[in-house]
């Protein structure tokens, strides 16, 4: 953003008299970042943090747990020290199994919903393998669009010791010279 002089001015006017960087930032109609950077940037003086104010003697408030009523042990004093575990917790009478469960209002038994059979897939054209991986001395090159029924792979024997058909590997594997010759 560029600074005309006259926001310039303005801002180490209002800076001066005291006005929060928000309230700067709305009557100039700018953001709190636009007016604290280019405060900071005019080496105007700095404002003590409105969360502590030093000289006011006011504290921080201190956090205190909430508490979902009494104390569920008992201190540490009432318990002889044989009954405590070694991590210093007192073990819990054996009576004591938890929160009650919540009882709910039964549901009346339905029907079971019945099974939806599926229809078998079409049969592939005998030219397209099944879109599952093909096995491992068949092509796997993709051929079509995976989101699509008609997307297969190759299927043709593939060359040994490599994923893909001769025809593939010469498109999979070129050589750095024909690399450099095609583009």
């Amino acid at each position: 953003m560029d600074w005309m002089t006259e926001q310039i001015v303005e801002l180490r006017a209002l800076w001066d008299e005291g006005h929060s960087v928000a309230e700067i930032g709305r009557r100039m109609g700018l953001s709190k970042n636009a007016v604290v950077g280019k405060a900071h940037r005019l080496d105007l003086p700095a404002r003590e943090s409105p969360i502590r104010v030093a000289g006011s003697g006011a504290r921080p408030r201190q956090y205190k747990p909430k508490r979902a009523g009494k104390n569920t042990l008992p201190p540490m004093d009432s318990v002889p020290p044989a009954e405590r575990t070694p991590g210093g917790r007192t073990p819990q009478p054996a009576s004591h199994k938890g929160p009650r469960p919540v009882q709910r209002p039964s549901r009346k038994p339905t029907k079971p919903k019945p099974k939806r059979i599926k229809a078998p897939a079409q049969a592939p054209a005998p030219s397209a393998p099944a879109v599952a991986a093909p096995a491992k001395h068949l092509c796997c090159w993709p051929i079509g669009d995976p989101g699509t029924r008609d997307f297969r792979f190759c299927g043709a024997p593939a060359k040994p010791g490599k994923p893909y058909c001769q025809q593939h590997c010469d498109l999979a594997y070129q050589k750095v010279r024909e690399r450099e010759q095609a583009a």
